[in-house]
């Protein structure tokens, strides 16, 4: 897979947003954070129940969620030198044997030794783009080293840094809840598997990114199809040609603001609560849906409002505001535009003129961003600093851990999806590959620091 070079280029601001939260916990700084726990290594929350400190701290995880283990005493005090320095002596060690994959909401320190950096769409590309690779070490979250083990070969060993580094929104939607959705949606509809005279069935699965190995499977098995916030709207016209109607889930907010802008109206877009007979919706508005939504969403995104859109257009005359189409129907309206975590990048990087850009996404990638390009003043929309709780909890002591892991011959928190699961969720992804936006970048841009 060809894909740009990242050229390092002079930074104006430290991209550090672990810097950041030091400075406010030291007194250093007067900015705000949702916690000052955010300041500890992860390791020290490993052993407890929950996502973590930052913006999913409130979500209720579900009993099993994988922890991890702990993590041995020389990463836990090691500097942040230190730590820089053995994982590149490491990745020297491994040359080719290994892919660093990195997350666009990484924390500067792990991101800054990826292969590749990018959404999830651009990273599943990258995990099936390099087979000669023994290990792929996914610097993301769960659901995202799944869906690497599912798209690379047997062989090749999936690394997760951190097992705790779980996923809230995909937590929202769990296998049980959604194969009881669909009876009770065959109740409804009748036969799932019967076409009208148009061919079409009465429902088509559609499963955001977001979610679990064995979500994806389900939706492979009913002829669904998996999406990103790349290509959520080329993936419901795909779904729109072959079913009546789309139940999508996990994540409300980007099934609602995908559908309205194809002109769905909002009274065809009827709630489903997995808690509720029937999700919370009556037969007369299941029949008329065009899109059932999950009763799902995205902690980080939730946090941004349409007052914080206000008071940025009062404070800067001519802002430009991007919001990632996870938020809120109401802040995507009122923002100037929409659009995954790599078209909020594009966007950037295409703006010939100095402008001020106001953004509501996760603050890792808002404050890179604001360093890559100082040419332009560059702030998320949410003052308080509150990164994604899973994606922090990815460490350079942990991505240290697991690359001298490999060089000493052990592989560490191999991610494996089981094969009954696998083969299904594998057709659903396909699926997802072959439908490319139109004129989207769907690699990832190669980093050559």
């Amino acid at each position: 897979m060809s894909a740009p070079v990242l050229i390092p280029q002079p930074r104006s601001a430290d991209p550090s947003v672990d810097h950041t939260i030091q400075a406010i916990v030291t007194g250093a700084s007067t900015t705000e954070t949702c916690t000052t726990e955010l300041a500890a290594g992860p390791w020290n929350f490993d052993s407890r129940p929950g996502y973590g400190p930052g913006s999913s701290m409130g979500d209720v995880i579900p009993t099993g969620s994988p922890r991890q283990g702990e993590l041995p005493v020389e990463y836990r005090e090691a500097s942040a030198e230190q730590l820089d320095l053995r994982v590149r002596a490491a990745k020297a060690t491994l040359g080719d044997r290994v892919k660093i994959l990195g997350h666009f909401y990484q924390r500067e320190e792990v991101v800054r030794h990826a292969d590749y950096i990018g959404d999830s769409f651009q990273l599943a590309n990258a995990a099936k783009a390099h087979p000669e690779a023994e290990a792929i070490v996914f610097c993301g979250v769960h659901f995202m080293a799944e869906t690497a083990d599912l798209l690379s070969g047997p062989e090749q060993a999936v690394i997760l840094p951190n097992l705790a580094a779980g996923c809230s929104m995909a937590d929202m939607a769990d296998i049980d809840q959604v194969e009881d959705c669909w009876e009770q949606l065959a109740e409804i509809y009748g036969d799932m598997d019967a076409p009208d005279a148009a061919g079409r069935v009465p429902v088509i699965p559609v499963t955001y990114m977001n979610s679990s190995a064995a979500i994806k499977g389900f939706v492979g098995r009913h002829g669904g199809i998996v999406c990103t916030s790349s290509n959520a709207q080329t993936v419901l016209e795909w779904a729109f040609e072959r079913g009546r109607r789309v139940l999508f889930f996990p994540d409300q907010h980007l099934g609602r603001n995908t559908a309205k802008a194809m002109g769905v109206p909002l009274e065809h877009m009827p709630m489903w609560n997995p808690r509720k007979p029937l999700g919370g919706a009556t037969p007369g508005e299941l029949a008329a849906a065009r899109v059932i939504l999950w009763h799902g969403f995205c902690s980080v995104h939730r946090r941004f409002t349409v007052d914080q859109i206000d008071k940025a257009r009062a404070e800067h005359p001519g802002v430009r505001v991007i919001v990632h189409p996870e938020c809120p129907m109401a802040v995507v309206d009122a923002a100037d535009e929409s659009g995954s975590t790599d078209y909020i990048r594009r966007a950037i990087e295409g703006a010939s003129e100095p402008t001020t850009f106001a953004i509501g996404t996760e603050v890792n990638l808002v404050q890179r961003l604001a360093a890559d390009h100082p040419q332009h003043t560059i702030f998320c929309l949410d003052p308080v600093v509150c990164p994604c709780s899973t994606m922090y909890r990815i460490h350079p002591g942990y991505l240290a851990w697991v690359l001298e892991g490999l060089v000493a011959g052990r592989i560490l928190n191999r991610i494996s999806v089981p094969q009954d699961v696998a083969g299904p969720a594998q057709i659903a992804l396909e699926r997802m590959l072959a439908a490319k936006p139109p004129a989207a970048a769907a690699s990832g841009w190669e980093n050559a620091s």
